[in-house]
């Protein structure tokens, strides 16, 4: 809940507690005259006049004290956590609290605990840092947090999100293109080429692309597309089509397919290209939390490496 610093006008502060008390007073309204209803000794309620199954029929007992004592108490309870924290702005905020603040807190009491941790291995190499089983365990940590739902609690990835643990990589898997990359986040975008290529050349080049990742293929349709290709797609995935990691560009002549490698979706991706965003996490996460979560990557796709090391 923000502050009422946090509204343009007092008018909505107000309108927002006019509305909470009026809840609450209609809520503590609803309860007592439903729990008005008393009965003597041997007496039966009357029936509501609801029947269901044909002769299932709801009587009009009252609601058990008990229930009633827990429903004021939660009435209660809403009262006072409206002004701690702050539900009724037009009243201001009772002792400060906002959730910016209560994060803000949290996150220096984290810091605190674990940055010394975290800045033991900032100045290791990101190579020695992959190979120390603790900086792994924390490692894992950040990767769980804040790479899984992209990557995969495996780290596989998944359509549209790289596999981590093979040797393919779109933009360099070195400790420091590793590094430059979540720091910075990655934009990957290949242009639509439907409109310019038509329906039949589309099916031509995808033809060609299947072909040099030795998949089968229609040869005449694959001999037409090879001309487009190196004409138009080369000047991204090179000549021999085995990409280019300065542009981001995949190599298409082995089975690593970020989208799928079946006819459709190569025709899917040429006709309405792609595009792609990972985000930078410096920002958030700082230079300490990045270099170990940089030596975790690395090390899940050079683990045999950084062994024999």
């Amino acid at each position: 809940m923000n502050s009422s610093s946090d509204f343009t006008s007092g008018f909505w502060g107000i309108f927002i507690a006019i509305v909470s008390l009026a809840g609450l007073l209609w809520l503590a309204y609803l309860v007592k005259s439903q729990s008005s209803i008393k009965l003597k000794k041997g007496e039966k309620a009357d029936v509501t006049g609801h029947v269901w199954d044909g002769d299932l029929q709801e009587y009009g007992n009252p609601l058990p004290g008990w229930w009633v004592v827990l429903f004021y108490g939660t009435i209660v309870f809403s009262v006072g956590y409206l002004v701690l924290y702050p539900g009724l702005v037009a009243f201001g905020n009772v002792w400060g609290w906002s959730q910016q603040g209560q994060h803000k807190a949290e996150v220096k009491k984290a810091d605190d605990k674990y940055g010394p941790i975290f800045a033991k291995y900032q100045n290791m190499p990101i190579a020695q840092v992959a190979q120390d089983s603790d900086a792994k365990a924390l490692g894992k940590r950040l990767f769980n947090t804040y790479c899984i739902q992209c990557h995969g609690i495996d780290a596989q990835g998944a359509k549209g999100f790289p596999n981590l643990t093979d040797k393919d990589w779109l933009h360099g898997g070195t400790p420091e293109k590793i590094l430059e990359t979540i720091n910075k986040g990655r934009h990957g975008q290949m242009p639509a080429f439907g409109a310019a290529f038509g329906e039949e050349k589309v099916k031509d080049v995808a033809n060609y692309v299947l072909k040099i990742a030795g998949k089968p293929t229609n040869e005449l349709r694959a001999t037409r597309g090879e001309a487009t290709f190196k004409q138009v797609c080369a000047a991204c995935h090179q000549p021999d089509g085995k990409g280019s990691q300065a542009v981001g560009a995949p190599n298409l002549t082995d089975s690593v397919w970020l989208y799928g490698g079946s006819e459709a979706t190569i025709i899917e991706t040429i006709t309405n290209g792609r595009d792609n965003q990972m985000p930078a996490w410096q920002a958030f996460l700082g230079d300490a939390k990045v270099h170990l979560l940089a030596a975790y990557v690395y090390g899940l796709s050079n683990d045999a490496a950084a062994t024999k090391q």
